[in-house]
């Protein structure tokens, strides 16, 4: 006959006795750790201590009218660099965002100008086309499965040799005629590339757009189901979708995000200065992404912000600026922008790491 025997109860040990006055549960990180681990925070610092460097050693810099220009030369910088940051973030970048910008004017210019259209007509059909340049370098990259490296390096490319030839065929030159006396010039230098008076300074309107994208930005990625994909994407795309992240989506999307931003530049560029240089536009991507790397996004992706792009624009604002006005050699700028982007990219990661310490 089989017997039963019946299990006795676990003994458990008490739990160990927690900090004295504490209540038993994980003690929460100090604050100066929790503001360390905000992706914003090492950059605003360093942007602090550039800001003060030159209002000491670059006594011009404490002129209001040379402070709009230097948030003038960010804002160029930061419009751009917010959508290559979001792109960043979701683990891609695009090389091509340079030369996407003079794509975008040109096309506006040459359209308006060889049609005699409204130069509306020509910034609608340059959205058109600078839309359809991140679709083509989103689509590349979710259909064939090739980092955005080698997909945006042919694109680049491809647009660097087109920009330059066009041009010269449909104008016979270089650069884009002047497009100030036709129709539609008005409204349109009065939204993409105007002034307004501040205390006696003149501030470029690209500062406002600037600071609404840099808001509308963070909160879409702090308040979206949209930002939580991007956040996801860019950690694991794998994950992301077994979770139903639209990851095809995500990923087009955000390179279509930098064609707009191109092309809102583009047409900065083009009612500011009435023409276009066809072969300008190479290297700028490398400032946008620098700029994106400075404000604390990862290469690999899944962690930045938006608010971090915004001071490392700044920051490349400030130094280009602040050189010419310190009466310094504007040779050094690009050293300099080397010097502050290994030094930015050494300071985040201490940041992180001290931040997740134990």
């Amino acid at each position: 006959m089989g017997m039963t025997q019946q299990a006795e109860p676990a003994v458990t040990s008490p739990p160990a006795p927690g900090p004295k006055g504490g209540d038993g549960r994980t003690a929460e990180r100090p604050l100066a750790l929790r503001l360390l681990a905000r992706p914003e925070v090492g950059v605003f610092l360093g942007a602090v201590a550039v800001l003060v460097f030159f209002l000491v050693t670059a006594p011009p810099v404490r002129d209001g009218s040379s402070m709009a220009n230097i948030l003038y030369q960010s804002s160029t910088i930061g419009i751009m660099a917010l959508p290559v940051a979001l792109l960043m973030i979701g683990g891609e970048f695009d090389l091509s965002a340079g030369v996407a910008v003079i794509a975008s004017a040109l096309t506006a210019s040459m359209i308006s100008y060889q049609l005699t259209m409204n130069v509306w007509v020509g910034v609608i059909v340059a959205l058109v086309v600078s839309l359809a340049i991140g679709l083509f370098n989103g689509w590349m990259l979710v259909k064939t499965g090739l980092p955005s490296f080698l997909v945006t390096l042919g694109t680049f490319l491809i647009l660097q040799g087109a920009n330059l030839a066009v041009t010269k065929l449909i104008t016979g030159n270089v650069a884009t005629d002047d497009i100030s006396t036709m129709d539609g010039f008005d409204q349109a230098k009065a939204l993409f590339a105007s002034s307004f008076d501040v205390g006696g300074v003149q501030v470029k309107i690209t500062i406002v757009w600037w600071l609404v994208f840099a808001a509308l930005a963070t909160w879409v990625l702090l308040r979206t189901k949209y930002g939580n994909w991007v956040f996801a994407v860019g950690g694991s795309k794998e994950s992301a979708r077994a979770v139903g992240v639209p990851v095809t989506f995500t990923k087009i999307s955000l390179f279509m995000l930098v064609g707009f931003g191109a092309w809102f530049v583009g047409m900065h560029q083009l009612f500011s200065f009435n023409t276009v240089q066809s072969g300008e536009g190479v290297g700028q991507e490398l400032i946008y992404i620098a700029a994106a790397v400075i404000g604390g996004c990862l290469l690999t992706g899944g962690y930045g912000s938006a608010i971090g792009p915004v001071f490392g624009a700044f920051m490349f604002g400030m130094v280009q600026q602040g050189i010419v006005y310190a009466g310094w050699n504007p040779d050094w700028f690009k050293a300099f922008l080397g010097v502050m982007l290994l030094g930015a990219t050494l300071i985040n990661l201490w940041v992180r790491r001290t931040a997740t310490r134990r």
